[in-house]
């Protein structure tokens, strides 16, 4: 239970720190480093950093969305077949944004399982 929430707090501040200096795919660089340093079992390799980025990526288009009160939010997800929903387009950023710190992370604990091997 100490790993995950370590791995969950190292994730975002990771994310944090590489996402002033790198794209957007920085995420997927915080959940692979996070996942080699601090080892997961099972479900929780994909789940943790899933949520970690989730939870970051909704907070974030959130507070930017909502000091311009949605009007940008509003335009795309009318664009998107979400019925014009920003709130539905925030949560599916965040979705995809866990997806890919997911998978990341899962590759990162494959990586190490495989140097360990050797």
């Amino acid at each position: 239970m100490k790993k995950n929430i370590i791995n969950f707090i190292a994730t975002i501040i990771l994310a944090l720190i590489l996402s002033q200096f790198l794209p957007w795919w920085s995420i997927m660089l915080a959940a692979f480093f996070t996942s080699l340093f601090f080892s997961l079992k099972r479900g929780a390799v994909f789940l943790i950093p899933f949520l970690a980025i989730a939870l970051l990526w909704i907070i974030h288009s959130f507070w930017l969305s909502s000091s311009n009160d949605f009007i940008l939010a509003n335009k795309i997800a009318a664009l998107l077949p979400l019925n014009g929903n920003p709130y539905l387009l925030i949560l599916l950023t965040g979705v995809i944004g866990g997806l890919a710190a997911g998978v990341a992370a899962i590759f990162g604990k494959q990586c190490l399982v495989l140097i360990k091997k050797d």
